[in-house]
């Protein structure tokens, strides 16, 4: 099997792909990043996470400050290969709020009753 080239994915106009962090005990979304072809060149070459910071313009990995590290277990790309799901062991939280993923208690009511919707009731 040859190397897999971070080339071959499609980045934005910025040179960033988000990658979503997936939690490969319970399949739960912990956080969302964005990496440049280096960080994905870097996550797979050392089997950590490595982000590209829009905001500070600098590579940085999950737990190089907290110590809360998440180590790559498995990476696909999604069929235009301009998205990442990067499947991780995390060690502590994944969030800098302290939370385990980022996408908790940040609950969004849904806009359409989907029961009625698929129903035809909500006519």
């Amino acid at each position: 099997m040859s190397a897999f080239d971070p080339s071959s994915l499609k980045y934005d106009s910025q040179g960033l792909i988000p990658a979503i962090i997936q939690d490969v005990e319970n399949n739960d979304v912990l956080m969302l990043g964005y990496m440049n072809a280096e960080a994905v060149r870097r996550t797979l070459s050392e089997g950590r996470v490595t982000f590209w910071s829009r905001s500070r313009q600098e590579f940085w990995r999950k737990g190089d400050t907290s110590g809360h590290a998440q180590f790559v277990r498995s990476v696909h790309h999604d069929c235009d290969a301009d998205t990442l799901l990067i499947g991780v062991e995390q060690r502590g939280a994944a969030c800098h709020t302290g939370s385990r993923s980022c996408f908790e208690d940040y609950d969004v009511p849904a806009v359409v009753d989907v029961e009625s919707s698929v129903t035809g009731q909500g006519e």
